[in-house]
């Protein structure tokens, strides 16, 4: 191997351990109680560390890293709460809803171009938009499973459909705004975080 193959391993090293250790941080916070009222409406607190990582290392590894999470969630809590049903739900909720978290990444190179520049109000649109790609596909896919599976936890006399919109909207919204205004800060505060080297 020549000198730039090995350091183009040991970059690619460096990015996917970076990624685990997202996606065990993305884990250890969905431990902290988030829900809202005595609804199922929640804040995903992991969104924040697999976003970060997605605005840093692209979308590739983001969703890498968010598959990670999601199978972690599936280990520590699916099969312990009662949040697994069957094996195409799980596939649905715990595999590709996670999965699809670290989209966020699509916006790495204007989010970077902007930080360099120095132009703060794209930044944090650009932060927004990443973030509100990642979490709108993630509870877009709950919302599915919702329907399909969790129609039957409905309260009487209530559509599914609007049911799982309800919980699954007010999840995404939730999320969306916390993650949206922790990520600004983190980009407007400490954007080493975001850049990579």
């Amino acid at each position: 191997m020549t000198e730039e193959e090995i350091f183009i391993s040991n970059k690619h090293l460096v990015i996917y351990i970076e990624g685990a250790i997202m996606a065990a941080v993305a884990m250890a916070l969905e431990y902290i109680p988030t829900s809202i009222g005595p609804s199922s409406i929640q804040v995903s607190l992991g969104i924040i560390p697999i976003s970060i990582y997605s605005f840093r290392r692209g979308t590739k590894p983001g969703m890498s890293a968010a598959l990670i999470w999601g199978i972690l969630d599936l280990f520590l809590r699916g099969l312990g709460s009662g949040g697994f049903l069957n094996v195409w739900q799980g596939l649905l909720e715990y595999t590709i809803a996670f999965l699809v978290v670290g989209l966020a990444g699509v916006v790495k190179k204007q989010l970077n171009r902007t930080l360099n520049n120095k132009e703060h109000r794209k930044a944090n649109y650009y932060v927004l938009l990443g973030i509100f790609i990642g979490t709108f596909s993630k509870y877009s896919f709950h919302f599915i499973a919702g329907v399909i599976f969790w129609g039957s936890f409905a309260p009487k006399g209530m559509n599914i459909w609007m049911y799982s919109l309800i919980i699954n909207g007010g999840s995404f919204i939730a999320s969306f705004i916390v993650s949206g205004f922790v990520c600004i800060l983190i980009a407007s505060t400490n954007k080493k975080l975001i850049m990579p080297n």
